[in-house]
């Protein structure tokens, strides 16, 4: 917290600090014994009627009335990363944005529309990466109705956590209506430690899901604007441990889209009854052998903030937050069908 050189603490924070990242103490109002404050920081999205709205890193709003502030400070735009390679929030929306491709897309602005016939919310909604050329009320009215043409409900997909990110974006649209449905998060680690974990020599790696690494994908009733959104990226690979058992599903798959220095993995999925055996490990080391021979050096992979195993993986090898990302409904506009998660 900010401290006068009187060494008192001190508000140091205005309406004019709208959309800077900001550390603040509060008071607790009906606090328990003992608890008088609070800290939060995040981005200050927010400063009307006397309340100040924080968007945490996670997302998560927060809403501290005027009177309660007791200390405040604008702080760096972004923690630096200790570990792990160093990537702007643009670079990694992009080169994720081209792992995962829609059927169908249209510009606006800098933002792209997205489709694939309602396979996923990341192909199907808008991403907005600058301006959308429109003030804001015209722009969202432009996204209803291109998704309302396509009979698919309007999403905009933002993030927060990140220098760049999309704090002010997310508190408009909640400001509108929308509902922020799904948070996941986008961690990244270094490659070429991925590579001398598991077993990959048991790992077959092909350019095209065939219909045995279909049939172990999660999402059931894969359809034609499915098979193009797995297809799509610049250089993609699938990986699959086949099963013990002839003629059933593969033991574990895995997907990886080389993109320049970054690698991207997706889709990996193991056979309930063969898990806890190392099988999800051994095919991201194979698909991370062939990432490094085709020269990536870093690695990046998507999560569900509430999938603790796959966290709880992931952070054994080496993979770290980044930031966050969230997909927005537009008011009345329906959701994604069953089986068709927001990854």
């Amino acid at each position: 917290m900010e401290i006068s050189a009187a060494g008192r603490l001190e508000v140091r924070i205005t309406t004019a600090d709208v959309g800077k990242r900001v550390s603040v103490r509060s008071m607790i109002q009906h606090a328990a014994p003992g608890e008088k404050f609070t800290d939060t920081v995040g981005v200050l999205t927010s400063w009307d009627n006397d309340v100040l709205l924080i968007t945490r890193r996670s997302g998560e709003s927060v809403h501290i009335p005027e009177s309660a502030l007791v200390a405040g400070k604008v702080v760096p735009a972004a923690p630096a990363r200790r570990r792990g390679p160093a990537a702007s929030y643009e670079e990694l929306a992009r080169v994720a944005a081209r792992a995962w491709r829609p059927v169908e897309s249209e510009r606006l602005g800098d933002w792209e529309l997205r489709a694939a016939s309602g396979f996923t919310r990341r192909a199907n909604s808008a991403l907005p990466l600058g301006d959308p050329g429109l003030p804001l009320d015209e722009a969202l009215g432009a996204v209803r109705r291109w998704y309302g043409e396509r009979g698919l409900p309007a999403y905009v997909q933002t993030a927060t956590g990140a220098e760049g990110a999309q704090e002010l974006l997310g508190a408009r649209l909640e400001e509108r209506g929308w509902v922020r449905e799904v948070t996941a998060e986008l961690w990244t680690g270094p490659l070429a430690p991925l590579t001398d974990r598991g077993d990959p020599a048991r790992v077959a790696l092909s350019r095209q899901a065939d219909e045995a690494w279909l049939a172990r994908y999660r999402r059931t009733g894969v359809s034609d604007a499915a098979l193009r959104v797995l297809g799509s990226g610049p250089s993609v690979w699938f990986a699959s441990v086949p099963s013990a058992a002839k003629g059933t599903p593969p033991a574990a798959i895995g997907r990886c889209v080389i993109d320049g220095r970054w690698a991207g993995f997706a889709a990996v999925e193991v056979d309930p009854a063969v898990r806890r055996r190392g099988l999800a490990t051994a095919v991201m080391a194979a698909l991370a052998r062939q990432a490094l021979a085709d020269g990536a050096s870093a690695a990046w992979l998507q999560v569900e903030a509430g999938n603790e195993g796959a966290r709880a993986l992931y952070a054994g090898m080496g993979f770290a937050p980044h930031h966050a990302y969230h997909h927005y409904r537009a008011p009345g506009a329906g959701g994604i069908t069953a089986g068709n998660p927001s990854s």
